[in-house]
């Protein structure tokens, strides 16, 4: 379900407090004698009277780490939404529909992931936060007056070696401990006579006061809150002692374990997902009930694996499971519901039950789905029908990927890391753009990795992290999400205000430039693409490390997206000087990198090695001469001996088909993403083949908006998307009907290459644009066009 009644934004200038600049009358508040950073979990109550049912009741609410709001026991706002603390986030919410005449309760729990806390969680301290926007409602504002209480049923369950392999970065799992729980603390019935007046540990402070009290540099959340739907587990794939019932779990049955018994249950969701498992059981006092969280099973390991392997995803008979997992334990009550206080990323879900002295009734266990709430509105349907169903797949699962790596900000992936890397971000943000319209968490983002960039200029690999990490070819890729924003969306004003880092970012890599344009070693990890023989992902360069023909050109790409940004909307003089660096360093590239013997650009001036990579770069930097491109591209594509270019990098690859004016190869080159299907994936895996880490990276959805662009031909043509170009390569196909959203509004086509060629393209108003036919150019106007050829 989605709480509607979430302000996605609102004056910060009421009743004559400026909650933008003034300190709040609120104190963050925590238990009094708990550490500040340490793991624990801690629950907040305060009654409120009133007269009458009010129409409007706002109140800003955040945590740190993390909170959840209740308001006479329904949950209404939960966040903050991730950041740093120079924009801590808070969330707007209007509570009146929950309030009621007389006595009313708000309860809030928060946490502190202490030491276990994910890569992507910042904190101050641990702390909860309710601010009334109306001075009549300043009774809710949380001070001392607020009672609470630690809950001493939670204890961390950090993941190990032995659960999973891979690099872990997401925050610990939980066991619980239902006999110290604190049932029903947030309903109004609830005795909470035995908690203690909360602790006031400073007063509440938006980003622009001055001399704030703390850290928490408060910033209103602007993104909705995550969508949130019963989401039942659809197949029991094993069980062992103890038998379920038929339909269970896709259909709520209750069922019990005997006394002193083992019982272990594989469900299998059929499909990856994130949610919040919910498990209901009674009785069962002295039980422990484990729930195991996997991408996949894996293949039983052999004397010579390092580490277990994957095949088929669809698999289990023979197959090891590795997972992190919660516990809880039961109190013996009836109908006691277990939900951990963080989403899962899971599959396959193994409930494992042990018994004591008392049976166990299973009363039923299902998922919450939660993702950030992106509509899927993008539509294409063609009319060979075998195409059309291999569309369908691709564009379904990777909208699937898409959408579980988008939660509070974009992250690579739901179950290892959870973070919002750069190179990841750029390919998901227009994803979104092309299929749902949404550019909010695009928005976000920018913002997030421009707020991380250093006193040298250059951003952080992702963002939000607590622990730093630099990338310095992602700080490029975060310009070309600056002017991606500035093509697609109408929101000047923003991406005016992103220039200060755009320079902050080319300062950085000039002062790394030699006399000729081309970079020297660059300091951290230069990661261009994982690729089978290049070491960490590191592209090739000569043997100190300098003149990557790679890195080279993403800062050429970088130099020309500031140029036009700074002409439109910054510093003429500026907008010079990058496009002379830029033409620098095309003429250095072309003079060094370029192999006229083989027709393609080397990875080096030494013409040690070649790559997909490097030439894909090429030919998207223009540097490639135009009588050369469809001969580069289809080299690019036809040489084996090249590095090729990963599920990753395919994204930008594929790209240089509608550059040689070959985007009728499009559909031919999704062959990776087929294989993938054919090995069980329900969602795009971090690299190509069974064998990898995370079976969910959205940076392989490319697909997602590349039909779009490329088949169907739509992309924009001016800042805002005040214009549309389309340049469809629809190949043999004989019908192809397809349409996507736009800021102000929908573009829709129906193209039929039958007898003759027509078109027909309805635009929204006040949008223009032309139309592209084999080297045909017909202009189109807001409303319906209709073309022949």
């Amino acid at each position: 379900m989605k709480f509607l009644f979430v302000l996605a934004a609102l004056p910060l200038l009421c009743f004559g407090t400026d909650f933008a600049r003034d300190k709040w009358p609120a104190e963050w508040i925590r238990v009094p004698q708990t550490s500040p950073s340490d793991y624990g979990v801690y629950h907040f109550r305060r009654s409120l009277t009133l007269n009458a049912k009010p129409d409007r009741f706002v109140v800003y609410v955040s945590g740190d780490n993390r909170y959840e709001l209740f308001v006479n026991g329904r949950r209404v706002s939960w966040g903050p939404a991730r950041s740093d603390l120079y924009h801590w986030r808070y969330e707007v919410v209007d509570v009146a529909p929950q309030l009621h005449a007389g006595t009313n309760v708000l309860a809030a729990v928060a946490w502190n992931d202490g030491p276990y806390r994910a890569v992507a969680q910042n904190t101050n301290e641990t702390g909860f936060l309710l601010q009334a926007e109306a001075p009549e409602n300043a009774q809710v504002n949380t001070n001392k007056q607020w009672k609470c209480i630690q809950d001493h049923a939670y204890s961390p369950a950090p993941w190990t070696q032995d659960q999973d392999t891979g690099y872990h970065a997401v925050g610990a799992n939980e066991r619980v401990d239902g006999s110290a729980y604190p049932w029903g603390w947030k309903d109004k019935g609830f005795d909470d006579s035995s908690w203690i007046p909360a602790m006031e540990v400073g007063r509440a402070s938006p980003r622009d006061a001055s001399d704030g009290p703390n850290r928490w540099m408060l910033t209103p959340r602007y993104i909705p809150l995550e969508e949130e739907r019963i989401e039942r587990l659809r197949e029991l794939r094993h069980s062992e002692g103890a038998a379920a019932p038929a339909g269970f779990p896709l259909q709520q049955h209750e069922f019990a374990i005997s006394a002193n018994t083992r019982a272990v249950f594989l469900l299998d969701q059929t499909y990856l997902t994130t949610a919040y498992p919910e498990l209901t059981v009674s009785g069962g006092r002295g039980a422990s009930v484990t729930l195991r969280y996997a991408e996949t099973l894996y293949d039983k390991p052999g004397p010579n694996d390092r580490s277990p392997r994957k095949s088929n995803r669809n698999e289990t008979e023979g197959k090891v499971f590795y997972g992190t997992a919660d516990t809880f334990l039961p109190d013996g009550e009836p109908k006691r519901t277990y939900r951990p206080l963080f989403w899962r990323t899971f599959r396959y879900l193994q409930l494992v039950v042990q018994t004591a002295g008392s049976p166990l009734t299973i009363d039923d266990i299902r998922g919450v789905f939660t993702a950030y709430p992106f509509e899927g509105k993008a539509r294409i349907t063609v009319s060979d029908p075998a195409v059309n169903q291999d569309i369908q797949e691709i564009l379904t699962t990777g909208w699937r990927t898409a959408r579980l790596c988008a939660h509070e900000t974009y992250m690579d992936c739901p179950y290892y890391e959870q973070l919002q890397y750069a190179g990841d971000a750029r390919i998901q943000m227009m994803i979104s753009l092309y299929m749902s319209g949404d550019s909010r968490l695009m928005k976000n983002g920018i913002e997030l990795l421009n707020s991380s960039r250093t006193a040298e200029g250059a951003t952080y690999s992702r963002a939000p992290s607590r622990l730093q990490q630099y990338i310095p070819p992602f700080s490029l890729w975060w310009i070309g999400m600056v002017h991606d924003y500035w093509m697609y969306v109408d929101d000047a004003a923003f991406v005016k205000s992103m220039l200060p880092g755009v320079r902050s970012v080319l300062s950085f890599f000039a002062a790394h430039q030699k006399a000729s344009g081309s970079l020297e070693r660059l300091p951290w990890w230069n990661f261009v693409d994982w690729t089978k023989h290049w070491r960490d992902g590191v592209a090739p360069g000569e043997g100190d490390g300098s003149s990557s023909a790679a890195i080279d050109l993403q800062l050429l790409l970088g130099y020309r997206w500031a140029a036009e940004l700074e002409r439109a909307l910054g510093s003429g003089a500026l907008a010079e000087e990058d496009r002379a660096a830029a033409e620098k360093l095309k003429a250095t590239i072309l003079n060094t990198d370029w192999d006229s013997a083989r027709g393609l650009f080397a990875d080096q001036p030494s013409h040690r090695t070649y790559s997909q990579q490097a030439n894909t770069l090429a030919v998207l930097a223009h540097v490639v001469r135009p009588e050369e491109v469809k001969a580069v591209v289809e080299k690019t594509f036809s040489d084996t001996t090249l590095e090729q270019s990963s599920i990753y990098f395919r994204a930008y690859t594929n790209a240089t088909l509608r550059e040689a004016h070959l985007g009728d190869r499009y559909l031919e080159s999704l062959g990776p993403w087929r294989e993938m299907l054919r090995d069980g994936l329900t969602t795009w895996s971090e690299w190509n083949g069974p064998d990898t880490r995370s079976d969910c990276h959205a940076w392989g959805a490319s697909p997602n908006f590349e039909i779009f662009r490329t088949l169907v031909g739509v992309e924009s043509a001016a800042p805002g998307f005040r214009k549309v170009r389309i340049a469809p390569n629809i190949g043999t196909l004989k019908r192809v009907s397809a349409s996507m959203p736009h800021p102000e509004g929908e573009i829709a086509l129906e193209l039929s290459n039958e007898t003759r060629f027509t078109a027909d393209v309805r635009l929204p108003q006040g949008i223009s644009g032309e139309f592209v036919w084999y080297g045909s150019v017909e202009p189109l106007h807001a409303g319906q066009n209709h073309l022949q050829w």
